[in-house]
């Protein structure tokens, strides 16, 4: 096994281990610590073995930042058990793909409901709660990805005029700004799928248990997705596909006559 095989399956075994003496910082993400700077370094040896955008420059302020404001949408908005939230992180990390994790809608409300509970009020409260925090993320994430966004041009126009550059220092900046759209594309993609799944909590709990506070999740969704736009001008609309988080649109058919 490689060195990085090593580092990436140390990572994996260990993980389970520590991750109940994980603190946690601002934005929900972790804490600083020499365990998280040793996922994310696990992360961007794993995705460049996969063939996947990731570059060894180090970060600016605002790519640092974006990553910091990223870790919440890139992390269920459900609770889930230390190995399972171990795995989560090093998905966030990229220390495993991001595709091997599929899409639940319905577990968010699985697990708001689970358990006994005195009033279906306190779900909706729990649910309205998690749409406007998420809410209130997302402009500062579109403010630093923009940022990132325009130097990223700077970044790309200036190449041509740099004489002392060599092949490795020219790839290393082209994988720093793909893996920043890609990581932008990330948590498009990911509030798309955590109002999706918010929608199936209020529309399950409306039918279980109709209560007013359903009035307030509406507000809040709306809210939420008010501020989810402001994500959509940063890239283009295909740039999900383009980095490989969905499969492509598939492209008109084209008849070949035959003989």
């Amino acid at each position: 096994m490689s060195a990085r095989g090593l580092v990436v399956g140390g990572v994996l075994l260990a993980a389970p281990l520590v991750a109940s003496c994980v603190q946690q910082g601002d934005f929900g993400r972790p804490a600083p610590t020499a365990w998280n700077s040793l996922i994310d370094a696990a992360g961007t040896l794993a995705a460049r073995e996969r063939g996947e955008a990731a570059s060894l420059f180090p970060f600016t302020e605002d790519e640092r930042a974006l990553r910091d404001r990223a870790w919440r949408f890139l992390m269920p908005a459900r609770e889930r058990s230390l190995f399972e939230a171990a795995l989560d992180n090093l998905t966030r990390a990229r220390v495993l793909p991001v595709g091997w994790r599929l899409s639940d809608p319905a577990a968010y409300y699985e697990a708001i409901t689970a358990g006994p509970y005195r009033s279906a009020i306190s779900r909706y409260r729990r649910l309205s709660d998690d749409m406007v925090a998420d809410g209130r993320l997302v402009p500062a994430f579109a403010e630093t990805a923009s940022r990132v966004v325009r130097a990223d041009l700077t970044r790309l126009q200036s190449l041509p005029f740099i004489t002392t550059l060599d092949d490795r220092d020219v790839r290393s900046a082209a994988m720093r700004v793909a893996e920043n759209r890609c990581l932008i594309a990330w948590v498009r993609l990911e509030t798309g799928a955590r109002a999706a799944s918010y929608r199936y909590a209020l529309e399950h709990l409306l039918v279980a248990a109709p209560e007013e506070e359903a009035v307030a999740g509406e507000r809040a969704l709306a809210f939420l997705d008010s501020r989810r736009s402001l994500l959509d001008p940063l890239l283009p609309p295909d740039a999900e596909a383009r980095c490989g988080l969905v499969p492509p649109e598939p492209g008109p058919a084209v008849l070949v006559r035959k003989g």
